[in-house]
This record gives C-alpha cells, structure tokens and sequence, in this order.
C-alpha cells in the first residue's frame, strides 16, 4: 500500500510559508548564530543568571498579557522599560567583551604567529624557565599575546622588547626586583614588557587558596583572549587562565599543550595568503 507523505497544514500555514524565501532562511539563521555567540559568550558568567531573570519577566509579562491581567502587565511593562534602559549599565563589562571580540577579526589582526619551528623552541624555552620558577618557588606572571593587541597593559610596565630565553625569564623574576611583582607581556618570541599591572576579577565564586597573582591573571582572561601563565609564589604550582577560567597543578606536558598553539595557531589574513603564494612560486 503505498504511503502518502503529503502534510496536510492548515490553509493559513500554507500561506505563510509559500511567502518564506531563501533570503528569510538566511536571515533566520544568522538570527540564530548571533544568539547561540551572545550565550557561548555569557555562559558561566554571572551576567547569565541576569539574561535568565530577564526572560522569566518577559515570559510573566506575555502571560499576564494572555490572562488581561492589566494591572500587573502596566507594572511589568514599565519594569520591562525601565529594565532595558539599565542593561548597557548592568552588562557594561560583558558588552565591552564582546564589541572588543567583534574586532578580533584576521584581517584586521596585529597577532604575532611564529612558524613550527620557531614556536617549539618559544615553547621549550618558556617550559623550562616556568619549571625552574615552579621548583623554586617563584611567583610569576606570564601573558601571551593572541588575536587581540595588548598595548594598554604593556604600557603600565616597563618597555623591554627582548628574545625569549630560559635564562632571561629567570632573570626578570628574580625576588626583590621591579619586575618581580608585575606581569610579562609576550608578543611572538620576544618579551615586550614586565611589571605590568593586570585588573582584578570581580568574581566573587572563586576560591579562596587564589591569591593576587591568580585572581589577576582572569581578570585579564575574562576581557581578552591572551594565554596567562601563573606560577605560586606559595606553592609552586603551575596555572592556566584563559576564557575567564583557571586551570591549575599543570605539568610541564600539560603546560606545553596549552602553550603550543598559543604561538603557532595557523592565520588565514590576506597578508598570510600573499605569504604562502610567494612561497608557492619560489
């Protein structure tokens, strides 16, 4: 017996989809990766437990709108006014985040890759300085450059702009020095500046074995992509923050797989094209 697959909808649904085109599709579904973005970028933050409230009001209000409940939907329509008025307000950190995030883009990059080689032999040095700062028990504070430029945080330390060594890294946290307290900004291979002042997290979740140098390290995570090493000055342990949150009691394998890509991430900007033609014609 053959089967009918034809669906039969209501004559008003018919209508509307005979006038949906494929630019409506599209539009749909760039609706929906700007949301699905807007999440990923909230998700385990404290600003998601607003979003949340806010769509429980919304979803009141439209209930109180079905039941003509007319007083409490008068109430709930100007709390839903005034409410939007205060959200730049309340997100202000969440929403400068993201138009930072927005500006990320290849082609406009300032980001420093290095080739394979050049990269593993960053990372090696890098590895063997932190695992001597961790045996003995030297603080540090390490920031890795990425997509987005860290000049503002580079420019509250002091200039260097030196190769990356073992032995200079050592050197720059050497207890009871300048630099020692402040962070170090790295950019590609080369060290561009240390003692540098990182903002705190406002996270009030977090543990409290975390000291200054950890609670630093996501602050800046949580308002751009840089990879921040942190070594206790209490225990040696060796951490990771990135995306606002922490990783730690790494190993040096561990730590070498987050460092790696950190460095050697390919590019696909128009200047990386013309790079690789070349090499294609020589």
């Amino acid at each position: 017996m053959p089967v009918d697959f034809n669906i039969h909808l209501p004559v008003h649904v018919h209508g509307i989809l005979a006038t949906v085109t494929f630019l409506d599709i599209f539009d749909i579904l760039i609706v929906a990766v700007i949301l699905y973005k807007i999440y990923e970028m909230l998700q385990d933050t404290r600003a998601i437990t607003l979003v949340k409230g806010v769509l429980v009001l919304l979803v009141v209000t439209m209930a109180c709108n079905l039941l003509q409940l007319h007083v409490i939907s008068w109430l709930l329509q100007k709390a839903v006014t005034l409410l939007f008025v205060a959200l730049p307000i309340v997100f202000q950190p969440e929403l400068r985040r993201g138009l930072e995030h927005l500006g990320q883009g290849h082609f406009l990059s300032s980001a420093v890759y290095l080739d394979d080689d050049e990269a593993r032999s960053v990372v090696n040095e890098l590895v063997k300085a932190i695992k001597t700062l961790s045996s003995t028990k030297t603080g540090a504070l390490l920031v890795i450059e990425r997509e987005m430029g860290l000049n503002d945080i580079s420019s509250t330390g002091i200039h260097i702009d030196g190769l990356i060594t073992a032995d200079f890294l050592l050197n720059v946290f050497i207890v009871n020095t300048p630099l020692h307290d402040g962070a170090a900004v790295i950019r590609g291979k080369r060290l561009i500046a240390a003692g540098c002042l990182l903002p705190l997290t406002e996270n009030r979740t977090l543990s409290t074995e975390l000291g200054t140098r950890h609670r630093a390290a996501i602050g800046l995570s949580e308002q751009c992509d840089a990879l921040i090493v942190v070594v206790s000055e209490e225990t040696g342990t060796i951490s990771i923050a990135e995306s606002g949150h922490i990783r730690r009691h790494l190993d040096t394998e561990s730590l070498r797989q987050y460092l790696q890509p950190a460095f050697s991430t390919p590019r696909t900007g128009i200047g990386d094209f013309i790079r690789n033609w070349r090499r294609g014609k020589k």
